[in-house]
């Protein structure tokens, strides 16, 4: 059964010129693109979807990087995508990363990390519905 998650290339791959690329390998790995968008947003925004993360202490430096320059949001769907997106992803610190993962490939650091994924069912639930309106999922 198709599971649906949440994902974003962040500004340093945007940046970089990665997105291409990073959305080739999620293709390949069997993920339908059900939504896509490539804006900016606002410091408040950024700060609204990580709203989980406002007590930690890299709330703002997150915050600040997330809305430095355009990135790309997207609802993904295949059958277990929440768990293979993070797999496929690779972990945090790409320095800690498996060969042949995203971040191992694009990202530079733990904070500039090229790309985020939903941790959970519910995670992805509120993900998708703050970036894409129902009718963009059809």
């Amino acid at each position: 059964m198709p599971q649906r998650t949440f994902s974003i290339i962040k500004p340093d791959a945007v940046r970089n010129g990665y997105t291409g690329a990073i959305l080739a390998e999620i293709e390949k790995a069997g993920f339908q693109i059900i939504s896509i968008r490539k804006q900016s947003i606002s410091k408040a925004q950024a700060e609204g979807f990580y709203y989980v993360h406002k007590e930690r202490p890299f709330f703002d430096s997150l915050t600040t990087f997330m809305s430095s320059g355009p990135l790309v949001l997207m609802v993904l769907e295949k059958d277990n995508a929440i768990a293979d997106l993070r797999a496929l992803m690779g972990a945090t610190n790409p320095a800690n990363a498996e060969e042949g993962t995203i971040r191992k490939k694009f990202a530079g650091s733990i904070q500039e990390n090229a790309i985020h994924g939903s941790d959970g069912a519910e995670t992805a639930a509120f993900e998708i519905g703050y970036w894409f309106a129902g009718y963009e999922l059809i």
